[in-house]
């Protein structure tokens, strides 16, 4: 068998990059090892710059219907009885699509899917995995049948996630950081009035919570790394009780898990690999960098690298110039703003995973000063949409401290599309015309 550029993984990352290979009329094939839908919570928060790229390519319209739009973020502060509030608005923004999405994951899959089989040039092959690379040949096993198979190739993709055998034929090694705290996280049936994405938190707690369609919403809770064990030994009321207690709303909606085997435990970790691309061999998604869910980054990460690499592949097939040293451009684009990316996570799972009064003070305090400083606001929903990049300095800490004054005066629209990307930082070699 052979096809021009074979991605390993059917994940949302893979499918977006085969689905814009695919309207290129590059023959394109996906091999997936699930069979059907993944038994793990995967990423259903969709920023604005991955629903422009679903725009881009024909989706956009049963995405948004399928979805849920979160136009603004609610942070809650408990302190004993008293609560006080803040909020972060996409409203800010500049763009067709001034929100977040969120999206059932496999529905998500099903659309990306459904669309790329319109094109005689996407094939998807589930229940079958990537054994062995050799070359531009992979060697395929098909679980339902007892000998493998050899797909000849072009170019090779590794979208497969953290266990990824593309980045280990390609001899990559990645150095995870792990944290000091773990997730669970269920989906269960939420209030009507329940619209906005919310985080409640103390100075030892934090519930997150993102409304769903179909009058779901999607909670992760954290917990002390190693506690999960411990805590599934309790009653099933115990782990009511956790969210209620922050969010007395959910009384009524969470005590519908019955059990804790509905309850999946995440276990945060951080890598970025050195090397994206060697030789004919990519890498997208979690098998190039893993970041704390804490943003719901992960998944956009992979639309983005999905969107970046297909548009270098489609001109290299445009312009016949398929010498692999053109891949170089794709890292040359993502690895700076993954790498920020990575950072403001990081950042975000400190101010939250340390169980100390002064810490959530500080936390509080800059999150109520960062709403009413709108030069910080736009800084920090640009970065999150993923539709620029905008880094904050040292005066832009000092005002959320609370150690200079506010800033009074407003972005001009200028100002704001100057920190976005353009077309040019998006695909620099087209103006460039630098392709080999």
């Amino acid at each position: 068998m052979k096809t021009d550029v074979l991605i390993s993984g059917g994940g949302i990352g893979g499918l977006t990059l085969a689905l814009k290979l695919a309207r290129c009329g590059i023959d394109v094939t996906v091999i997936e090892r699930l069979p059907g839908p993944s038994p793990v919570y995967k990423g259903e928060l969709l920023q604005p710059k991955s629903l422009d790229i679903f725009d881009s390519l024909g989706v956009i319209e049963p995405v948004l219907s399928h979805g849920h739009r979160i136009a603004e973020l609610e942070l809650v502060e408990l302190k004993g009885k008293r609560a006080e509030h803040s909020s972060m608005s996409y409203s800010i923004l500049p763009g067709k699509y001034p929100y977040s999405l969120m999206i059932h994951h496999e529905k998500l899959k099903d659309i990306l899917r459904a669309k790329g089989e319109e094109y005689s040039s996407f094939h998807y092959m589930g229940n079958t995995a990537c054994k062995k690379i050799s070359g531009k040949t992979v060697t395929v096993e098909d679980r339902s049948e007892k000998e493998p198979f050899d797909i000849e190739c072009e170019f090779i993709i590794g979208a497969e996630g953290r266990s990824s055998v593309t980045r280990d034929y390609m001899g990559i090694e990645v150095s995870e950081r792990k944290y000091n705290h773990h997730f669970l996280t269920v989906t269960f049936p939420r209030p009507l009035d329940m619209t906005k994405g919310r985080i409640v938190s103390t100075y030892q707690s934090f519930l997150g919570l993102f409304p769903l369609p179909n009058e779901e919403v999607r909670s992760v809770y954290l917990i002390p790394a190693g506690e999960y064990k411990s805590l599934r030994k309790k009653p099933i009321s115990e782990f009511h009780k956790l969210y209620i207690d922050l969010c007395p709303d959910l009384e009524g909606y969470v005590d519908q898990i019955t059990e804790w085997k509905q309850i999946q435990l995440m276990v945060p970790m951080k890598y970025h690999a050195d090397t994206y691309v060697k030789d004919h061999l990519a890498l997208i998604g979690d098998a190039a960098h893993t970041v704390h869910p804490m943003a719901g980054e992960g998944m956009n990460m992979a639309i983005q690298d999905g969107s970046v690499l297909g548009e270098l592949l489609c001109d290299m097939y445009a312009s016949g110039r398929l010498d692999p040293a053109n891949l170089e451009w794709y890292p040359k684009v993502r690895k700076r703003r993954v790498s920020h990316q990575l950072h403001l996570s990081h950042l975000s799972a400190l101010a939250y995973s340390y169980p100390y009064r002064p810490v959530g003070w500080l936390r509080n305090k800059s999150l109520q000063r960062m709403e009413k400083d709108r030069v910080s606001q736009f800084k920090q929903m640009l970065n999150i949409s993923g539709l620029g990049m905008w880094r904050e300095t040292l005066y832009d800490r000092m005002v959320q401290g609370g150690l200079f004054p506010l800033r009074k005066s407003f972005l001009s629209n200028e100002e704001k599309l100057g920190a976005s990307f353009t077309e040019e930082q998006d695909y620099p070699w087209k103006e460039k015309e630098e392709l080999i």
